[in-house]
């Protein structure tokens, strides 16, 4: 049989197995709820182009009051430059969650990577990864990132690497830890036998056994680099050119909203993060039970 015959005959138990995972998910109605909010962030930043222009945005083009209180033109008020806050927070989550995403990913591939390393190939390998590892978590993540952001200069990208530097070791302890405990079931031990070499056992038996685990992971991780990001662009070290409720939260801040009581462009973009911080945290748990039936006995 070739390999995309076994594909195709593989497929119908593919489908039933993410059917499964679909009944299963319907039944925890948190996580239907914190996916329902992400659905709805998601479309709204990638829908925000068709209706939002760049003279809405632009503080040299906009002609609206100055840090005026909701009304029917302007549901949430407006900013200090006289923007509309409400389509600044629907233009905001496009550069947010972009950043969370991204930052997320890294996060992630190079965790993944080097806990599946540390796990199989143990002995000096794993000690000094680990040790690299335990360095990183004694660090101060923020002050860390704080100093990797402006050392990198201002933007999104310096921001999203420093997120990413400063994240991935939670991910790789994690995996290292399963990496050992699937290494030693006898399939491996099989595939050694049959002379299977370190990379065919990584990639082809490990890898598939730890994915539940880095998928959870990554929806957990997603919502602690929105809440650095936010962080990192209220401090200052965002692009002032960009839209991020982070910038939104330090123009609100340091322009003046605070001071005078614009309470209507500091709320917005904080309960913005925190809905969807909260959606993924909710989305992550409800996968992480679905994964592993035996947390509810927990």
């Amino acid at each position: 049989m070739t390999a995309a015959q076994t594909t195709v005959a593989a497929l119908p138990t593919r489908f039933a197995g993410a059917r499964r995972f679909a009944r299963a998910f319907r039944g925890r109605p948190s996580g239907v709820a914190g996916l329902v909010i992400l659905v709805a962030f998601s479309l709204l930043a990638l829908a925000a182009p068709l209706f939002i222009g760049d003279d809405e945005l632009d503080v040299t083009k906009v002609d609206g009051p100055l840090l005026a209180p909701p009304s029917a033109h302007y549901p949430l008020g407006t900013d200090q430059s006289g923007r509309s806050v409400l389509l600044l927070l629907i233009w905001g989550s496009r550069e947010s969650l972009r950043i969370g995403v991204i930052a997320t990913v890294l996060t992630v591939v190079f965790g993944s990577a080097v806990g599946i390393i540390a796990g199989h190939y143990g002995g000096f390998v794993g000690r000094i990864l680990m040790q690299v590892t335990d360095w990183f978590i004694a660090l101060p993540s923020l002050p860390l990132a704080i100093s990797l952001a402006a050392v990198l200069g201002q933007g999104s990208m310096s921001i999203t690497i420093a997120i990413a530097v400063t994240s991935w070791t939670a991910t790789a302890r994690l995996v290292r830890a399963q990496t050992l405990a699937v290494e030693a079931r006898p399939f491996v031990e099989r595939a050694r036998v049959l002379g299977a070499g370190d990379r065919q056992i990584m990639v082809k038996q490990v890898l598939p056994n730890v994915m539940p685990l880095i998928l959870v992971s990554s929806t957990l991780t997603v919502a602690g680099s929105l809440l650095s990001e936010a962080t990192l662009t209220f401090l200052g070290l965002g692009n002032p050119a960009d839209v991020t409720w982070g910038e939104m939260l330090h123009e609100a801040f340091f322009g003046g909203a605070f001071t005078a009581g614009a309470w209507w462009f500091l709320l917005p973009p904080g309960l913005a993060i925190l809905a969807v911080v909260l959606a993924f945290t909710l989305t992550g748990r409800a996968v992480e039970y679905v994964l592993d039936p035996r947390m509810e006995k927990k």
